[in-house]
């Protein structure tokens, strides 16, 4: 084979199938005598269809990773080769680069009889497997795509096959007659263990899982029972104390779990211990759903009751549920630490993705204290039985919040507001002492920050429920002040459940916990609740009634509807949380007249106003602040056209075409003025217009 020094003798390939793969195309020797590579040329629109045929290779099925990425603009180099690259990724079998078996070395011939009996567990995912593939978008030609192929064989270091069915030295006894894939079914049987599903529905799923790969089998059905057997018992028996000393403990699983570990400081004396917490699967997440998107960072767990108080930083899924994707274990949240891991964690984030950037942080602002505030005013109903009391006590303290936006002085509403409630002393002893002197800067900080909704809210206490829930179990109320632990939960069953919560809903499969998951957030709960349930009063808008789903006979108050301190009187509420009677009722308010808007909605409005109020002259910021302006409100109304519409297509029907030129050329070291496919090439075979199927795959789940 020839061969060819110039991209643009690389013929383009469109194959008809919706998904192909390397054997589909034919490949060309691109490079020089003494360093060449195979690539082949195909649109960049169907690369996701390439890596899809290569992840369903019967011999050797596997999904691939994203192990490096870069980018460019357009314009940003002045000189450049015809194979430049605008986007390059590297893409690597996710059964390596790293191998994890006996040795770091190649997983060893069983050609001999093993003493069974305490024999090592199995590597179930990284074997050192070689092969992997780079994309790169060219920058003369962004439309179209060349992929490099580094190694097309599953093979480690040695040349041996390393996993699939024709792996023949697969450590065990019949192992290759049970080709375990990736990761996937590994973590999908270790979470339910984790969760506590019996282990006969444990066994359904895994072999369900298995025989994706390989047919219906007894002896596959037999050796599948024995691993989900033994994988749980290593599980019952596994414990968080590697050591009896804590710090030494942690220490060694550090250096176990060195992938899930994206910073470390140890204690000294001028530095505080800092341990940073993301598995590969919540790097994953965090890049899929954080990127220009919020991120939350909680801050406030734990202070009292666990040795180190945990910061989690999560983003809102599909579903816009809150999903941890890093915890971060440490006292000290100043600002020269907490900017030593976040640059760790968002370098981490670029190696895989380079444009990857967040577009807010959602942080415990004065939103997130005003929800202790409610807590806390709950809490003090058994000292104050009178209702209409803690009724006037919420409405005032919303009434001092809100006047922030009004140009009211705050500090007259507080000395009045103490003066008409001095006779509630327990109340305002605690309000005294523990509110008072930070309300101010509270206050001033909702003044000039944008605030969280109240599905956010929601989203977020949700997390927290699921917390407390995992973590204050009173069985380990003793372990609460060891890190080895906390780190142990953390990874274990908190980490199983949400991957698991995650998997039922995009794989439609665990029908009961996908409800449950979709069912885990008072908004969501509150969006079940029909309207003609809510009934409110016509008079004073004191107060509104909400029957309840479950019993019609039972009817919920909620006190001061269509604001956030509003309280309802269901054992949800009573414990101090936002509960799904206040945020239907507040829906409903929110298109009435008479109610005020939400107070995220009046900061967002303070926002604009600002926006609006800052150029002072007919100057060039008058003219950037209108292109601000328009430019958020279109993309707000874009939002809000596909939230609520329900046939996607007719939103995409809706917005305005992108005409492209259908000719164009392209030379090197010239930039095209062109995106489109260029024509006339003698080696270019023809295109094939390919009917796309309407069953939309996505390559997130690959990844």
């Amino acid at each position: 084979m020839a061969i060819v020094e110039s991209v643009e003798k690389i013929p383009l390939q469109d194959p008809p199938e919706e998904e192909f793969c390397a054997a589909d195309l034919t490949w060309t020797k691109f490079g020089n005598a003494e360093h060449h590579d195979e690539v082949a040329l195909i649109p960049y629109d169907r690369v996701d269809a390439f890596i899809i045929g290569e992840c369903s290779n019967v011999e050797c099925p596997t999904r691939f990773h994203i192990e490096r990425g870069r980018k460019r603009t357009i314009g940003s180099l002045k000189e450049y080769k015809d194979d430049e690259y605008l986007e390059y990724r590297l893409y690597w079998c996710s059964f390596g680069p790293e191998n994890y078996g006996e040795g770091g070395g190649i997983l060893p011939s069983r050609r001999y009889r093993l003493n069974t009996r305490n024999r090592a567990a199995r590597p179930q995912s990284m074997r050192g497997c070689t092969c992997h593939f780079v994309v790169k978008r060219l920058y003369t030609r962004p439309s179209l795509a060349l992929i490099i192929y580094n190694e097309r064989r599953h093979i480690n270091k040695s040349g041996f096959i390393c996993h699939g069915p024709l792996d023949r030295d697969a450590i065990g006894p019949g192992a290759k007659k049970i080709p375990y894939i990736c990761n996937e079914i590994q973590q999908q049987t270790m979470s339910m263990i984790y969760l506590g599903i019996p282990e006969e529905n444990i066994l359904e799923k895994h072999i369900e899982g298995i025989q994706r790969y390989c047919g219906s089998d007894a002896k596959v059905s037999s050796l599948a029972y024995q691993y989900v057997h033994k994988l749980g018992m290593i599980i019952k028996r596994s414990t968080h104390e590697l050591d009896l000393d804590d710090q030494a403990s942690i220490r060694m699983w550090i250096e176990r779990n060195r992938k899930s570990v994206f910073f470390h400081q140890d204690t000294s004396e001028s530095d505080p211990f800092i341990l940073g917490i993301q598995t590969e699967w919540q790097l994953q997440q965090m890049i899929r759903f954080g990127h220009r998107s919020v991120v939350a960072a909680d801050s406030t767990f734990g202070v009292k009751r666990l040795k180190y108080p945990l910061f989690t930083l999560l983003v809102f899924d599909s579903r816009q549920h809150a999903l941890p994707v890093a915890w971060v274990i440490t006292r000290s949240f100043a600002k020269p630490d907490v900017s030593k891991w976040l640059k760790a964690l968002i370098s981490r984030a670029r190696i895989v993705e380079p444009g990857w950037k967040v577009s807010g942080f959602l942080i415990d602002d004065a939103a997130v204290e005003i929800d202790l505030l409610r807590q806390d005013l709950l809490l003090l109903r058994r000292k104050c039985s009178n209702i209409e009391v803690q009724r006037e006590i919420f409405k005032r303290l919303g009434t001092i919040v809100y006047s922030i936006w009004g140009g009211i002085n705050t500090s007259v509403s507080l000395e009045q507001f103490m003066l008409d409630f001095v006779d509630q002393t327990a109340f305002m002893e605690y309000f005294k002492v523990s509110w008072l002197p930070k309300l101010e800067m509270w206050l001033s900080t909702m003044r000039n920050f944008p605030l969280a909704s109240q599905e956010a809210s929601g989203a977020l206490e949700a997390y927290h429920v699921k917390l407390k829930a995992k973590l204050f179990d009173d069985s380990h109320l003793g372990a609460l002040q060891r890190v080895d632990w906390l780190v142990h939960k953390l990874t274990t069953e908190l980490h199983s459940s949400y991957w698991l919560d995650r998997y039922a809903d995009e794989s439609d499969s665990f029908q009961n916990v996908k409800e449950k998951y979709i069912a885990t957030t008072s908004w969501h709960r509150a969006l079940q609740i029909p309207d003609y349930a809510v009934t409110l009063d016509d008079k004073d808008n004191l107060f509104a009634k909400v029957v309840s789903q479950k019993d019609s006979s039972l009817i919920h108050l909620v006190w001061n509807p269509g604001s956030e301190f509003a309280f309802c009187d269901c054992s949800w509420s009573m414990q101090g949380n936002l509960c799904k009677h206040v945020i239907k009722v507040n829906m409903i308010c929110e298109n009435l007249k008479g109610y005020q808007p939400s107070m995220s909605f009046r900061s967002f409005e303070e926002v604009l106003m600002d926006l609006q109020r800052k150029p002072v002259d007919d100057s060039f910021a008058l003219d950037l602040s209108l292109a601000w302006t328009h430019q958020m409100l279109d993309q707000i109304q874009k939002l809000v056209e596909l939230n609520n519409s329900t046939d996607i297509g007719t939103v995409v029907n809706n917005m305005p075409l992108k005409w492209v030129s259908k000719k164009g050329r392209t030379y090197i070291g010239k930039p095209s003025s062109s995106l489109a496919v260029p024509h006339g090439s003698s080696n270019t075979k023809r295109v094939v217009v390919h009917k796309k199927n309407r069953k939309r795959k996505r390559l997130s789940r690959l990844r």
